[in-house]
């Protein structure tokens, strides 16, 4: 077992939505998973563009006290998303697609954690209160990590 966490030892720090790993999205560039996550609660397109250049808790902090949560709507390059849509679980897989295929360090680092079931113990499970639940993390590195072994 795995557990994903930034303060952990690599690559499971690596693995972390807290690690700088540089990919763009739709012409947007991102620092970081987590940067890119956080600005999802920001309706304003140039605002979501600053928070995507955040990494770690930097990011985290931006996107702190954003009551999304009340109707569940999120957003991406002035388009309004339903946190519970499947549109909403696409533009997910393109986030972390986008990463594995830009980033040489994370996949290096799903490579190293090869054999290791991933978990992520201080995630959330209900997606009320978080936008990345536990298995919506853990499902789609453990997914990007078969690709590297289908290669």
């Amino acid at each position: 077992m795995m557990d994903i966490r930034s303060g952990k030892d690599y690559p499971s720090r690596a693995l972390s939505n807290f690690a700088g790993h540089r990919f763009a999205l739709d012409g947007v560039e991102c620092h970081s998973m987590e940067g890119w996550l956080q600005s999802l609660k920001f309706k304003n397109p140039d605002m979501q563009v600053e928070v995507c250049k955040l990494v770690g808790f930097a990011a985290k902090r931006k996107g702190k006290g954003k009551n999304w949560w009340r109707d569940g709507k999120l957003y991406w390059r002035g388009q309004e998303i339903d946190r519970f849509s499947d549109d909403y679980q696409a533009l997910l897989d393109r986030a972390y697609e986008a990463m594995f295929d830009q980033c040489e360090g994370f996949r290096k680092a799903l490579a190293a954690s090869a054999g290791a079931t991933l978990t992520h113990s201080i995630g959330r499970r209900d997606p009320k209160q978080t936008i990345l639940t536990v298995a919506e993390f853990c499902g789609r590195l453990t997914r990007l990590r078969a690709r590297l072994q289908d290669k």
